[in-house]
């Protein structure tokens, strides 16, 4: 592979259409080509798109999952590690579409946490108070900073805003403990899920400032 500011750049992504699934055998692809898909076509997303620097290109790219739908992304990528770029893909589009689908549910929970994350909510810019359109709208922002921003910017902005609804998950589980202790239950999870999440794209973050988010 060949290289731009130290960063690997990708070979053209393999393809598996009836001629690829042939010369296979018939067979579908292994572990080893699935991972290599994940990750060419994750850098050539990202690639093609900061090198755009055209806000058509961006938009369409934000709205990924509008088009494919979130299946055929996760059937993509979700199966990465976290700390990679095709892992922090699938986490950032999965929030935004989390955000799009729940708006007034992301919104209370975001509102619950922010007394508690401070700096998370500062670093997140989400204006106060937090409405589901605002929220919406800066899902879509920093989805949009993966390809024509500071991409660890992005990733750190979506770790923060983790934070914040975790923090808020843990805040409504406390207050509904004694009258639904199973919902309490799966807000106390998902929080901490969420919470390993933002940890995890705080990590991408540093990994692609370092030229090693692969």
């Amino acid at each position: 592979m060949t290289t731009e500011g130290g960063r690997h750049l990708p070979r053209r992504p393999v393809h598996f259409g009836p001629d690829a699934l042939e010369a296979h055998g018939g067979t579908l692809p292994g572990p080893a080509e699935t991972t290599e898909v994940a990750h060419q076509t994750a850098a050539i997303l990202v690639g093609a798109g900061r090198a755009a620097h055209d806000p058509q290109v961006t938009s369409r790219l934000v709205g990924l999952v509008d088009d494919l739908g979130l299946s055929t992304v996760a059937d993509l990528w979700s199966s990465r590690p976290a700390r990679t770029l095709p892992g922090a893909l699938w986490r950032l589009y999965a929030l935004r579409e989390w955000v799009r689908r729940s708006p007034e549910q992301a919104s209370r929970e975001y509102a619950a946490g922010i007394r508690f994350t401070d700096v998370a909510h500062a670093v997140a810019g989400i204006a106060e108070p937090p409405r589901p359109e605002e929220l919406q709208r800066v899902a879509d922002q920093i989805l949009a900073g993966v390809f024509d921003g500071d991409l660890a910017v992005a990733l750190e902005r979506a770790s923060a805003f983790c934070a914040v609804i975790a923090a808020g998950r843990a805040e409504l589980a406390h207050d509904t403990e004694q009258l639904d202790p199973d919902a309490a239950t799966g807000l106390t999870h998902s929080g901490g899920a969420l919470l390993a999440t933002g940890e995890d794209l705080r990590a991408c973050a540093h990994l692609w400032r370092a030229g090693d988010l692969d």
